[in-house]
C-alpha cells in the first residue's frame, strides 16, 4: 500500500519496524521549508519505458516476494558473526566518540540514531552512527525520526571527525545488521530509503522497493560513486533474478554483489 500524503506521523503507540502498513505520510515534509534537501540525497530516476517493456512482469506483481530459505539462511548467520566482529569496532567509535566531545564540546552527543524508512512496503527504524554534529540536526524533526532533520550530512563542516572515518569506510552502517537479523533488512537488495524518498520513488513509478527487503548491499548501490548510481535497471534485473534463480542460484548472485561491495567499502568509497 502506497504511504497517503495526507496521515503525517506513525501513532504515538506505534513501534517502528514492526509490521505495520505504511500508511501515513513523509512527516520530513513539514521540514522542507526550512532545510534544503541536498540533491545527493535522492539520486534515482524513473523506470524508463524500455525498463517498462523489459520487466513487464515485475510492474505487474501486487505483493512483496515471499522470502528465500538460503537466502535468508545466509542472512541470519551472517547479521550474528558481523554484530559479534562489529561488537569491538563500535566499542572503539564510542570510545572516539567520547574523546571527541570531550575535546570539542559541539561535537559530543549520542553516537546513534535511527529514521523511519520502508523495507518490502513496511516502516522500520533504520539505524545509522551519527556522522553529524547535534547542531545541524532539527530537534524537532529528529523526535519524529524523519530522516530530513538528518540531511545536512552533505554540508560543508557539518561532520564530526569521527563521523567522517567511519562515513569513508561505511561504519556507520554497522547498526544495520541488528536490523537483518531482526528481518527488517536483508544483507543484499535495494538499499531502503526514508519514507519520504520512498513515497517519492514510487511516484516516479519504481516499484523494486515494495516488492523486496531493503539490504546493506544492492546491485545498484555497489554503482556508488559512479553515473549509474541511481539507475533502476540495475534493480529491477535483481527482483527479476530473485523470481528466477533456485534458492540456492539466489544465495550464488548475493555472494557475487556482496564481494563487489566490499571492494567499493575496501578503496574507502563512502561518501
Amino acid at each position: 500500500m502506497a504511504i497517503s500524503t495526507h496521515e503525517t506521523h506513525l501513532l504515538e503507540d506505534e513501534k517502528p519496524g514492526e509490521g505495520h502498513s505504511p500508511q501515513f505520510d513523509f512527516s520530513g515534509q513539514i521540514f522542507m521549508d526550512k532545510i534544503t534537501e541536498p540533491k545527493e540525497a535522492f539520486p534515482y530516476t524513473p523506470p524508463t519505458d524500455e525498463i517498462r517493456r523489459k520487466y513487464r512482469h515485475v510492474f505487474d506483481l501486487t505483493e512483496p516476494l515471499p522470502p528465500r530459505f538460503f537466502k535468508v539462511l545466509f542472512d541470519k548467520l551472517v547479521a550474528v558473526v558481523m554484530l559479534l566482529v562489529s561488537a569491538p569496532i563500535l566499542l572503539l567509535l564510542k570510545l572516539a566518540f567520547v574523546v571527541e566531545g570531550w575535546l570539542i564540546p559541539e561535537n559530543a552527543g549520542p553516537m546513534f540514531f535511527y529514521y523511519n524508512a520502508v523495507s518490502a512496503g513496511r516502516v522500520i527504524p533504520k539505524y545509522k552512527i551519527r556522522l553529524i554534529k547535534t547542531k545541524y540536526i532539527d530537534p524537532e524533526g529528529a523526535k519524529r525520526h524523519d530522516w530530513i532533520a538528518y540531511s545536512a550530512e552533505w554540508t560543508p563542516d557539518s561532520r564530526t571527525y569521527v563521523g567522517q572515518f567511519a562515513k569513508k569506510f561505511y561504519l556507520d552502517e554497522l547498526p544495520q545488521f541488528y536490523s537483518v537479523l531482526k528481518g527488517d533488512m536483508s544483507i543484499v537488495g535495494p538499499r531502503p530509503l526514508s519514507v519520504l524518498h520512498y513515497e517519492r520513488d514510487r511516484a516516479q513509478g519504481n516499484v523494486t522497493r515494495f516488492l523486496l527487503r531493503g539490504g546493506l548491499l544492492g546491485l545498484g548501490h555497489v554503482n556508488k560513486g559512479t553515473p549509474e548510481m541511481g539507475n533502476p535497471i540495475y534493480e529491477y534485473e535483481y527482483v527479476d533474478q530473485y523470481l528466477k534463480r533456485s534458492s540456492f542460484g539466489l544465495l550464488m548472485l548475493d555472494l557475487w554483489i556482496i564481494w563487489r561491495g566490499v571492494m567499493v567499502i575496501v578503496k574507502g568509497g563512502g561518501h
